[in-house]
């Protein structure tokens, strides 16, 4: 049997070692065991990519990748399971870009578009996840990993293929591992 992808994009990433899960490396790694073990299994994953903050910061290199995953879960369910293992792997919310034992942020839906604009990915009346994720243009540390498992992909909103966000994204210092 062969399977689709299922259209479903999650970016992970972290730059500080987890006291319970080790490096961000290994931390992420578990991240994606976790996800799997609560029914959302990585169907397909990216090469894990060393990038500077951004923006830039006092804080050490970030560890991304990206996972296509199987998901049958609402959009806003499968948010909150993923802001439920941030917390469990130790991540506490307090300001906007600060450093992160991890980092896992919906991106796509199966192109689903959901309008809004909020805190933590979700709409502006707190009912789901914005959809795409609002800044995955901009972020070369999502579109470089999130291309090579999805090289045909192109943005929901604006339709633009991937190759041209990479293009137009701010510059920043990331190579893959």
């Amino acid at each position: 049997m062969v399977t689709q992808p299922s259209g479903v994009y999650v970016a992970l990433g972290a730059n500080l070692s987890s006291e319970s899960h080790g490096a961000p490396r290994e931390a992420l790694e578990v991240a994606i065991d976790v996800l799997a073990g609560a029914g959302v299994p990585a169907l397909r994953r990216s090469s894990w990519w060393r990038s500077a903050p951004q923006p830039a910061a006092d804080q050490p290199d970030f560890i991304n990748g990206v996972i296509e995953v199987a998901a049958t879960l609402d959009p806003g369910v499968l948010l909150e399971l993923l802001h439920r293992i941030e917390a469990n792997f130790g991540r506490v919310r307090q300001q906007r870009w600060e450093a992160r034992v991890l980092d896992l942020d919906l991106i796509d839906y199966q192109g689903r578009v959901q309008p809004g604009r909020g805190e933590s990915g979700t709409d502006a009346a707190g009912a789901g996840p914005v959809l795409p994720h609002p800044r995955v243009a901009e972020r070369l540390f999502v579109l470089l990993p999130l291309q090579e498992i999805a090289p045909g992909w192109r943005h929901p909103v604006s339709g633009v293929e991937i190759a041209t966000l990479i293009r137009a994204a701010e510059p920043l210092n990331i190579n893959r591992l």
